[in-house]
């Protein structure tokens, strides 16, 4: 699999493995599974309660709008999940910008329309070779989006001294944590580190008022625990930013 490096706005540097084309064609067919379990069901709905009753254009009106989110469901799922639908849940990939920033709601609207020429037209030829032979693995949609799909298999590698891995769905304690810069927070880390290593408790109490003054917090944590889960916090966030 190829690899790509993104520098993000707070200089973090994050070495990402860009999904294969196999990866999108299993995730593009387990959504399509899910959406004609959804039109089957609403066929079955409408056949319950009957329709003919109903004139002609009131019925078509009626199945434009059931059908309606089949046609939206990559571009809401987009939005609504961070970079990924069902399909993209299940095979492990994701969305996001190839400059680093928060993948906006535009963006995925260029990727939705442009699925017409990427998937629709002849057959997804289109969309198959963009990836196969450009060097990003990009459809046509993500190139006009600035967007990359990548796998997420293996967690992602933050190359950068401030920060902490965190596992997925990490809540934060210290909301009030980007008070801190991220000199602040390399310095903080470093100095951690250190005591922690060579079991330097004076330290560790030192820095961990120091912190409490910036933030102007008290906690009732232990000095280790309430430095590490700064670290944690302040990474979360900047993640988000």
């Amino acid at each position: 699999m190829s690899n790509i490096a993104i520098n993000t706005t707070q200089n973090v540097n994050l070495d990402y493995t860009i999904a294969g084309l196999g990866e999108r064609i299993l995730a593009f067919l387990i959504d399509g599974v899910i959406l004609y379990a959804y039109m089957i069901f609403v066929q079955g709905v409408m056949s319950i309660f009957g329709v003919d009753f109903l004139d002609q254009w009131t019925v078509i009106g009626l199945q434009s709008l059931l059908f309606l989110p089949v046609m939206l469901y990559s571009f809401y799922m987009h939005i609504i999940f961070n970079g990924r639908t069902v399909g993209k849940m299940v095979v492990k990939t994701r969305v996001v910008k190839t400059d680093g920033n928060p993948v906006h709601w535009s963006n995925y609207g260029i990727r939705w329309m442009l699925r017409l020429v990427d998937i629709w037209l002849l057959f997804g030829a289109i969309g198959m070779l963009a990836i196969i032979l450009g060097n990003r693995r990009q459809r046509v949609g993500d190139a006009a989006a600035g967007t990359i799909v990548i796998s997420v298999k293996n967690k992602v590698h933050i190359s950068h001294t401030i920060l902490e891995d965190i596992e997925e769905g990490y809540q934060p304690v210290f909301l009030n944590v980007t008070k801190l810069t991220d000199k602040d927070v390399r310095l903080a880390k470093e100095a951690y580190l250190i005591a922690k290593k060579s079991r330097d408790y004076k330290t560790l109490k030192i820095l961990r008022e120091k912190i409490e003054t910036v933030l102007e917090v008290q906690s009732e944590l232990y000095d280790e625990q309430f430095i590490d889960t700064v670290l944690k916090d302040y990474n979360h966030f900047t993640q988000q930013m």
